[in-house]
């Protein structure tokens, strides 16, 4: 298999090489941001190990440009910061893993098995179904060009929705993604969401886009929606 590390630091890019090759692997070594993003686009890789702090282009940049290409192929992000931002943003912006320096080799080797036996894996940084599309990172909504303001709920909603377009969604599975365990199944928290859903996204715009099916769930138009018919 063959792998991309990108990291600036001579040491620790020395250091992956060295243990990667002993494991098996194929190591290409890019040291910085630019430059890592054009190997990734122009040869195959079965995994990236991306630092964050790079010269050129931040990792958080690389990853987020490779997933806007379309390009899914794992990516490992390494920092040296520990902080909870940077985690969501690393992963926000298409990582699948993310580890912390210092961390031992045996580690890193464990999550590439990881990530290589799981293959690539659309992770968009933005999610689209016709004109309406939401951004994971910045959790804003927006229908054609005019942004949507939804409270927690609405978003989380329309998130799962927009990951699976198309599919119907059962009530229990949407209580799952979007609430705590103290709901029951029986209560009517996620009808009442769903309206008002339906108002910021669907009737504001004269268009239907959630649809109920009946005796199962919930489904999001792949298309966007139509438009609702003149009376």
């Amino acid at each position: 298999m063959r792998v991309l590390v990108v990291e600036d630091e001579p040491k620790m890019a020395g250091l992956l090489c060295r243990g990667l090759v002993e494991e098996g692997y194929a190591v290409d070594v890019a040291a910085d941001g630019p430059e890592g993003y054009g190997a990734a686009v122009s040869r195959s890789y079965d995994a990236v190990v991306l630092d964050v702090m790079l010269p050129g282009l931040s990792g958080f940049e690389v990853c987020r440009r490779l997933r806007d290409e379309g390009m899914w192929v794992p990516v490992l992000m390494l920092t040296a910061r520990d902080a909870v931002g940077d985690r969501i943003t690393g992963l926000d912006s298409g990582a699948d893993d993310y580890l912390t320096k210092p961390f031992h080799l045996r580690e890193l080797f464990a999550r590439l098995r990881a990530l290589t036996r799981r293959g690539p894996s659309p992770r968009p940084t933005v999610l689209t179904a016709g004109d309406l599309r939401v951004e994971p990172a910045s959790r804003r909504c927006w229908r054609g060009g005019c942004e949507v303001g939804l409270t927690a709920k609405e978003y989380a909603l329309l998130e799962a929705f927009l990951r699976q377009p198309g599919m119907v969604l059962t009530r229990e599975v949407l209580l799952e993604h979007c609430w705590d365990f103290a709901y029951e199944s029986r209560s009517n928290v996620v009808d009442v969401h769903i309206r008002a859903l339906r108002e910021k996204i669907d009737r504001r715009f004269g268009v239907v886009s959630l649809e109920t099916v009946r005796g199962a769930g919930y489904r999001l138009r792949a298309d966007g929606g139509r438009q609702r018919a003149r009376r």
